[in-house]
């Protein structure tokens, strides 16, 4: 629970009743973060086509800066995947300066958003185009890693995913066998060790092994100490960076995207810590957080940065308690760069680009390509073209034609479940099993009814009614007689909804859904989540299911 302004950084109200106990809680957290982060950084930062150390001093200054300063307890800030292809594009095309350029405009545009309120506009994007979107960046980030996964002999990689693909099939014979070799040992290892325990970060145990076999074997493969020379040791260095004027109004549409990446990741994960922590975030104020460390990343050589989702997990999992594990996360990311810096030199860039593979897998969200092709084909496009054109055209163009699609594909919802017709006596006959009036409702049961579209862009509403989930019946009827359309992220929404509910120990009943939201409602996938029997026609078959589920619950012996 939060205490005090909710528009302050989650960081104050926390230290109002911070302990010694959460303070231990948090020193683990945050080291085991910060070691986790360590091969993410500099991954990140070698397949953006920057230094290692730009990826390590961003998870340093942004990753602090985003903690101190954020709207979330756990979040954990730095370089993610969502950017590494753009990053890329950005500085083939104009080189450092115009990337410093591009983050400190996306900062400045996120910190608007934070201030104005704006920051709830990245609920209007519909999840078709977000999983479009994350499926084609996990296959460019996966492309991008086959050179040095397998240890190819190439010349200069080209940026676009065709041609790029071209010239790795090309070079195929000239595979480097221990550098693929390393490269599967890191895979086993991150495959492997979390099934076993996951007390010990398993990119750490890969880095420091395979490193370990590359030096010991004298392995001839390519490390950052053949490619960038290492990783130079100490303190973040502050300089302010060449800015080109003529570059502002060419790289405006680079900026917004960027900016639009990381509202997105950047909610998304803090809904990811809400769920798993039982908090609620500041939208506005985590936006502001991350504008500001996206303004101030650059200066000290770092890349865009945002939440990273899986590293905010493993922080709540480790045990986090408030922001100043992030903190501690990124002061032990700072305490490598000072001291170990030089031993970075003999790490394989074929264990790197393991470790991305990983990531491209996790975030690929593939087992929600199954589910989408069950949808009608307007959503089926709509995810297939925002995939398309993130692969095979550019990021920028993708989130643009992504989010007319999303207008569009809202218009064609509401215009298709609009009627007018005459009121008729079987109408007011079929009417009669779904008025409310007249029936009793059992104390057991806790009745909400959605109201209108239950489209992108409403979804949240459901979310901000069911917060305190103690003050619900063991038995929740969600009513949607009135609920004239419904889509993808709707679908979702509900099935989030069902999981909470059970995990609070509670049932959700669906009941009176018309003509549109049945056709998806009853897909396969959604009848597995809800169960089929949960999901009636109307308010008294519902009242009756509940009914019965109650009688058939255990009821206390009397002592």
């Amino acid at each position: 629970m939060s205490i005090g302004n909710p528009n302050l950084p989650k960081l104050v109200s926390a230290l109002r009743i911070y302990t010694r106990q959460a303070f231990v809680h948090d020193m683990l957290a945050g080291i085991t973060v910060g070691l986790v982060a360590l091969p993410l950084a500099m991954a990140f930062g070698i397949a953006s086509g920057v230094t290692p150390q730009a990826g390590l001093y961003t998870a340093v200054v942004a990753g602090f800066i985003i903690s101190a300063l954020g709207g979330s307890r756990t979040q954990i800030g730095g370089p993610t995947g969502a950017f590494v292809v753009i990053v890329a594009g950005i500085v083939a095309r104009f080189g450092m300066s115009g990337l410093a350029m591009v983050t400190l405009m996306a900062g400045i545009i996120l910190l608007a958003m934070g201030l104005t309120g704006l920051g709830a506009a990245v609920r209007f994007i519909p999840r078709m185009v977000v999983i479009g979107f994350t499926n084609g960046i996990a296959v460019l980030i996966a492309s991008t890693q086959i050179k040095d996964f397998f240890g190819l002999r190439t010349g200069p990689v080209p940026s676009e995913f065709l041609s790029r693909i071209k010239l790795l099939t090309a070079n195929s014979a000239s595979v480097n066998w221990s550098a693929l070799g390393l490269g599967i040992g890191t895979l086993a290892i991150l495959i492997l060790l979390p099934r076993i325990t996951r007390r010990v970060p398993a990119s750490i145990v890969a880095l420091l092994a395979c490193t370990a076999i590359s030096t010991a074997f004298h392995l001839s493969v390519e490390t950052i100490g053949t490619k960038f020379g290492g990783i130079p040791r100490g303190l973040p260095p502050f300089a302010i960076p060449d800015f080109h004027a003529e570059h502002i109004l060419p790289l405006i549409p680079s900026a917004f995207t960027v900016a639009l990446l990381a509202a997105l990741e950047s909610m998304l994960s803090a809904v990811v810590a809400d769920g798993m922590t039982g908090d609620r975030h500041n939208s506005n104020v985590e936006l502001v957080a991350q504008g500001i460390a996206n303004i101030l990343s650059p200066v000290f050589g770092g890349i865009p940065a945002t939440g990273a989702i899986a590293r905010t997990a493993t922080n709540i999992r480790a045990g986090a308690r408030s922001p100043v594990a992030g903190m501690v996360a990124a002061a032990t990311l700072l305490a490598i760069l000072v001291v170990a810096a030089p031993l970075a030199s003999y790490i394989p860039l074929a264990t790197l680009a393991a470790v991305l593979f990983v990531v491209a897998f996790n975030m690929g969200e593939w087992r929600e390509i199954g589910a989408i092709l069950q949808l009608d084909l307007t959503a089926i496009s709509v995810w297939l073209v925002t995939f398309s054109l993130t692969v095979f055209a550019d990021l920028t163009v993708a989130v643009g034609i992504g989010l007319a699609l999303a207008a569009l594909l809202y218009i064609y919802r509401v215009a298709e479940t609009t009627t007018v017709s005459p009121v008729t006596d079987e109408y007011i006959r079929d009417g009669l099993p779904h008025v409310l009036q007249g029936r009793i409702v059992p104390e057991f049961v806790t009745l909400l009814r959605i109201h209108g579209p239950f489209l992108f862009g409403t979804t949240e509403k459901l979310v901000e009614a069911t917060i305190n989930l103690e003050a619900f019946s063991p038995i929740v009827i969600l009513r949607l007689r009135n609920m004239t359309a419904i889509d993808a992220t709707g679908s979702h929404a509900i099935e989030t909804f069902a999981m909470r509910l059970r995990t609070s120990g509670r049932t959700l009943l669906l009941c009176g859904a018309m003509e549109q939201p049945s056709k998806l409602l009853l897909h396969p996938r959604f009848l597995d989540r809800l169960g089929r029997e949960n999901i009636l026609p109307n308010i008294q078959a519902a009242l009756d299911r509940a009914r019965a589920l109650n009688a058939s619950e255990p009821k206390p012996v009397a002592a």
